[in-house]
């Protein structure tokens, strides 16, 4: 099992990193809540890490706080949420926002999540509800050195590009997007 890597950030192409640690590139696959809160590429990283062995693959999930990393291992373990959904909760939903939608029944919030539907939501919230009260309400993001919590996003702009990037799009491409339909 890999729980942690630390080393230099190769490559940021959301959603996958490429770190270097001690001459050994990992591939790894993050939430875009950490991809953004990520140094430059050339500095030093530290990112918590969950392993999942398939028959046709190892894939290696990367985040900064064990907040994100648990929730997404609870998530994995809803009927109907696979690692890409997962990673999309985490990318469009802070751990604590979550956790608040879960405890309030809030499926509007959770549709909004790419691929979640109402009926997704609704048995998430069902089968989620007795886990997050078990969660802490913390940011998580305190616990790793060196690595600054995701700010929320006042900018409208920023936000639509944020959201595009979290559906796929490159950052350039999703920049380019809303620039162009962008008002005042």
């Amino acid at each position: 099992m890999i729980a942690r890597l630390r080393g230099e950030l190769v490559e940021n192409r959301p959603p996958y990193l490429m770190i270097d640690v001690s001459g050994v590139g990992y591939a790894v696959e993050a939430p875009m809540s950490t991809v953004f809160a990520l140094p430059p590429v050339g500095e030093q990283v530290t990112l918590l890490t969950h392993l999942q062995v398939r028959e046709d693959a190892h894939t290696l999930y990367g985040f900064l706080s064990e907040q994100e990393r648990d929730l997404f291992r609870e998530l994995l373990k809803v009927n109907g949420i696979g690692a890409r959904m997962a990673l999309a909760t985490l990318s469009t939903l802070a751990p604590n926002d979550f956790r608040g939608c879960v405890l309030n029944g809030d499926v509007a919030s959770l549709t909004r999540v790419p691929g979640i539907g109402k009926k997704t939501a609704e048995r998430m919230i069902v089968e989620m509800r007795d886990r997050v009260e078990k969660m802490g309400t913390t940011t998580g993001a305190a616990d790793i050195p060196h690595i600054e919590a995701v700010k929320p996003v006042s900018d409208p702009v920023a936000e639509a590009e944020q959201a595009l990037a979290a559906l796929g799009y490159k950052p350039q491409e999703a920049n380019r997007m809303v620039r162009n339909v962008a008002q005042p």
